[in-house]
């Protein structure tokens, strides 16, 4: 396979705050009329390059950049039934994260299988297209009240008092992701004071909190050209190490590659989101 150009001119989308000063936020369930999840915010599109790590993979790590990169071929590979990837994909994917982090506990919360279909408007957990805005899935707040929500109540205590994280794990599923790739954001790059932004995910019965990410030229951005369902991405959304000598996040993003080749399949892509503890 090609290991594909240098870098790619693309562009992405970034969070522009409400204009009233109001807190803002994102609701989960689309509009029955739209079929997209109202939102008070706004986007502004900006050109950037973004840096292909096909073949220098080792100049990324979770710790460092805050996304990771491996070969990790799995044993399930239809993807098509949410019982059968929670039965056999998720045990094989705890013990993956195990073994690439150190971790002693992974627990798996959810997970998405994004297939893109243009000209289709909504977004439904039936329909979910890749998202075409930099992003990061889970702030501190929201991180510590899923490790409540998600482990018993006896657990969660002691499990806060050590180093976790929340991390996704993303494959293309079927066929590679030329099409519409993920571009990951070197944390080293991103002023987390500065450029990201508390954004409220209103559910039906509760609230969660994801970070919107401003544009910044210090972005530095990377992606992997053609990643192959035999290779996965690690992205950390959170580390409870907040000092500054690890990656916290990592801001990401889908993007149209002008440099997709002519007749790529659709992408089509599922990304696991895992509590991730250490002894």
């Amino acid at each position: 396979m090609s290991s594909g150009p240098a870098t790619t001119s693309a562009k992405l989308f970034y969070f522009v705050a409400p204009a009233d000063g109001a807190r803002p936020y994102q609701r989960t369930e689309a509009d029955p009329l739209t079929g997209q999840r109202a939102r008070n915010y706004s986007s502004a599109e900006h050109e950037v390059t973004i840096e292909n790590v096909r073949g220098k993979e080792d100049t990324v790590s979770l710790d460092k950049t805050g996304f990771q990169y491996f070969y990790a071929p799995s044993n399930h590979k239809l993807f098509s039934n949410d019982e059968e990837i929670e039965r056999e994909y998720y045990p094989e994917s705890i013990e993956l994260i195990k073994k690439l982090t150190g971790a002693s506990r992974v627990q798996l919360f959810d997970h998405t299988i994004r297939r893109r279909r243009p000209g289709n408007v909504q977004d439904n957990p039936d329909s979910r297209q890749p998202v075409a805005q930099a992003h990061v899935d889970q702030s501190a707040a929201a991180s510590i009240a899923r490790v409540h929500r998600h482990l018993p109540p006896t657990d969660a205590p002691k499990l806060l008092e050590r180093r976790f994280q929340i991390i996704n794990l993303w494959r293309p599923i079927n066929h590679p992701a030329y099409d519409w790739p993920l571009a990951l954001c070197d944390y080293r790059s991103v002023d987390s004071k500065n450029d990201i932004v508390p954004v409220a995910l209103v559910y039906p019965d509760r609230e969660g909190e994801t970070l919107g990410v401003k544009y910044s030229p210090n972005y530095r951005w990377k992606y992997l050209y053609g990643m192959t369902p035999d290779e996965i991405v690690l992205i950390k959304c959170f580390d409870s190490i907040q000092d500054g000598s690890v990656a916290a996040f990592t801001p990401h993003t889908g993007f149209d590659d002008p440099n997709t080749p002519a007749g790529a399949p659709l992408r089509e892509s599922i990304e696991l989101r895992a509590l991730v503890f250490y002894d």
